[in-house]
């Protein structure tokens, strides 16, 4: 399979990227995730961070990774589908590890099984204007679906959004002691996750892989298209995607992060505006690449982008260890958890770097590739090396 570097660096940006909002999901309690209010000591750096990264990057580099996952698939179909059967079959199954004995915020499991039912579409829809067209669909019902949430919601705020003080000394318990106490309560939010995907974010996620999966098909994403197309895709995208967005940030400042409001209705305009801030991110790689492939961080960042999974779960290691293992959990606010992230960033970088002079693709990826191999029951003789 032929490698396209540009596409490597996008995909390394995206998994360093999603490092700026899950470091917030690793320090402090899971409603601060959304909700910069759910404590009464809001200061003033606090509620900048909250909105640069809610406007900036919050769910951006998801989408940009869905995006790219949905590419991904489209670039895996003539493996057959045996092989897509298993590969997937082994993510949903290492997300499931992830998510219930490691963190909470495991994003694998919902991608190994939306991506069983995406790929199927992506093998019988032949004409790319009706997938990437369905994948649009798709993307707002699930938008939709979330309004239709809000109004059926009470209004006061759950525990979820709003935890008393017995409620975050638990959440600290059992973060910070592990054992079986945490496998629960991470099996409970599991059984949340899988609710919310197939109710609501099961269809955003389809269709945002769909629409990856048309880019790749038209040649977009392989940087066919000349760089002028690019930058001039780029602007457009991101003139929407902000002008969408600011205001959706704006609101939830003014309005105090009020639960209805902020939990629901003024996810829309994030929601809306993500897909097109994420292809303006990555019109802007693909416009500039001739001059961001001769910088060395370039090839630093392929490097992390070609070892994603590797590097994602690495991420959690590290995070789990710093604030579970060292205590440090709920010691940082959200501008002092933001100030770590680069240093995380660096141990991804040496260790991409480091591994891929080595070795042709990162540990995960050569077991994840392994077992694929011997699940589809195909030899390896079969199968290019990259």
């Amino acid at each position: 399979m032929q490698r396209y570097l540009a596409l490597d660096f996008i995909r390394g940006c995206a998994i360093l990227g999603i490092l700026l909002l899950n470091i917030v999901g690793f320090g402090l309690p899971a409603a601060a995730y959304l909700n910069p209010a759910w404590h009464n000591n809001l200061s003033t750096p606090d509620i900048w961070t909250w909105a640069l990264l809610d406007a900036f990057a919050q769910l951006k580099f998801l989408t940009l990774f869905a995006l790219l996952f949905g590419a991904g698939l489209q670039m895996q179909l003539p493996r057959g589908s045996r092989w897509l059967t298993a590969r997937l079959s082994l993510l949903v199954l290492l997300g499931f590890i992830h998510g219930v004995f490691f963190w909470e915020g495991d994003i694998l499991l919902d991608y190994g099984i939306i991506g069983l039912v995406v790929w199927r579409m992506l093998r019988d829809v032949p004409a790319t204007r009706a997938l990437f067209h369905t994948g649009v669909l798709l993307y707002l019902i699930g938008c939709a679906v979330l309004l239709v949430f809000g109004s059926i919601s009470d209004p006061e705020p759950t525990r979820s959004w709003l935890p008393g003080a017995s409620d975050l000394q638990y959440e600290q318990f059992w973060k910070l002691q592990g054992g079986w106490e945490a496998v629960q309560n991470r099996l409970d939010h599991l059984s949340s996750g899988l609710m919310a995907l197939a109710s609501q974010y099961g269809w955003q996620l389809a269709g945002l892989m769909m629409i990856g999966a048309a880019l790749m098909r038209s040649g977009w994403w392989k940087g066919e298209y000349s760089p002028q197309h690019y930058r001039r895709t780029a602007a457009i995208m991101l003139g929407i995607g902000f002008t969408i967005a600011i205001p959706g940030v704006l609101a939830q400042w003014l309005l105090h992060w009020e639960f209805r409001w902020t939990a629901f209705y003024l996810q829309a305009p994030r929601d809306l505006a993500s897909p097109f801030i994420s292809l303006g991110y990555a019109a802007l790689c693909l416009g500039f690449w001739t001059q961001i492939s001769r910088w060395r961080i370039s090839y630093m960042i392929q490097c992390v982008g070609r070892m994603a999974l590797s590097n994602y779960l690495l991420q959690t290691v590290i995070c789990t260890t710093l604030f579970y293992r060292f205590e440090l959990f709920m010691h940082f606010d959200r501008l002092g958890l933001l100030m770590l992230v680069p240093a995380i960033w660096l141990v991804n970088i040496l260790f991409s770097v480091i591994w891929l002079r080595f070795f042709p693709q990162g540990p995960c990826e050569w077991i994840w590739r392994f077992l694929t191999r011997l699940a589809a029951g195909k030899p390896s003789a079969q199968l290019p090396n990259r």
